[in-house]
């Protein structure tokens, strides 16, 4: 993979294909190749005709990785989005992520709008305004001495899914224990950029898809039928209607 500096900082990302951008920003404890290459979006999107880029996020992937949770403020890692568009000389991009990756998305959205032509928030609803639950369960998971010790459902299920993609699970619990901010409704309403809330109808982590995307001047819903947080990301109905929106927007 191809890496580059922001603020002095390691970061890996693929850039794929050709004609107009799309950046994919990937979930907690995930990756560029598990969150987007594995579920079939970096091909979708390279036979659409999109040139697709995509990174891990620091303390993820390939990605330099930090044990102290200053590290991993949501507005610090939405910059790193912004500095790669910079370092590609892409002045603007459709761009989606998932779950900690739609905070981050909405973040570099509010902090550098003119480079955000239009903004999918995928497995994140009501929870970005009013927050997705008590981080330290997750933080403890990951520092626990193994996963059988873990003894909370939330808890085993991050932590499985860290052990999973490999993640180093001490920068993962700095990054758990610093990166859920919340968005107020008066900052969400903001954003003038044509946004879609994607959360699936089974998701008991994301929140309410309408109950943001009704904050959002040009907010739109879409339900992705009978799946949950982790069975979302790589839907043929996502897909689908990710590209209807995108079409509708251009």
């Amino acid at each position: 993979m191809n890496s580059f500096l922001s603020d002095g900082i390691r970061l890996s990302y693929i850039d794929e294909g050709e004609g107009d951008p799309f950046l994919l920003i990937h979930g907690f404890a995930s990756n560029l190749h598990v969150n987007w290459i594995g579920t079939g979006w970096v091909k979708y999107l390279l036979n659409a005709g999109r040139r697709v880029i995509a990174f891990d996020n620091r303390g993820h992937g390939d990605s330099e990785k930090f044990h102290d949770p200053k590290y991993y403020p949501s507005n610090l890692m939405s910059i790193d989005a912004v500095h790669l568009l910079d370092h590609l000389g892409i002045q603007r991009a459709d761009v989606m992520g998932y779950s900690m990756g739609a905070r981050i998305s909405a973040f570099m959205s509010l902090q550098a709008p003119d480079r955000v032509k239009s903004v999918i928030f995928g497995g994140l609803g009501g929870g970005m305004l009013h927050g997705v639950g008590d981080p330290q369960p997750i933080v403890d998971a990951l520092l626990a001495d193994n996963l059988e010790s873990v003894k909370t459902k939330t808890g085993r299920m991050f932590r499985a899914f860290a052990e999973q993609t490999g993640g180093d699970l001490v920068a993962l619990a700095s990054c758990m224990a610093s990166t859920r901010q919340t968005i107020s409704i008066s900052e969400i309403s903001k954003l003038t950029m044509p946004a879609l809330v994607a959360v699936g109808t089974r998701d008991a982590i994301a929140g309410s898809a309408k109950e943001l995307a009704d904050h959002i001047p040009n907010g739109q819903v879409l339900d992705i039928p009978d799946k949950d947080h982790m069975t979302a990301v790589g839907d043929k109905t996502y897909k689908q209607g990710v590209s209807s929106f995108l079409e509708n927007h251009e």
